[in-house]
């Protein structure tokens, strides 16, 4: 699968457009590390990370599902819940490339 946020593939011509594809992840794990701010900070991060990774997986497998071999114009959003809990939204569009 390939994964570009641009809108074309260098090299490759795209076949057909399948759809817009959105993966979501959110990470519902405590972050409460104790009193230290460096600690915290770095439990977020690695907690975006991971929550990251799932939702391309999520974004990925709809894209799949369409018949798509790469998705173009990824758009990436993170953010943290008001009870900071990292959530990542990722959308793009499925395409057949011609390989």
């Amino acid at each position: 699968m390939i994964l570009t946020t641009t809108n074309s593939i260098e090299g490759f011509k795209i076949a057909d457009y399948l759809g817009i594809v959105t993966g979501v992840a959110i990470n519902d794990e405590t972050l409460s590390v104790g009193f230290s701010q460096s600690k915290y900070y770095k439990k977020i991060q690695d907690s975006v990370d991971k929550v990251k990774e799932r939702a391309f997986q999520s974004l990925t497998d709809n894209a799949k599902a369409l018949g798509a071999n790469a998705i173009v114009g990824i758009k990436i959003e993170i953010e943290l819940t008001t009870t900071n809990y990292p959530m990542v939204s990722v959308t793009g569009t499925a395409v057949k490339v011609l390989v």
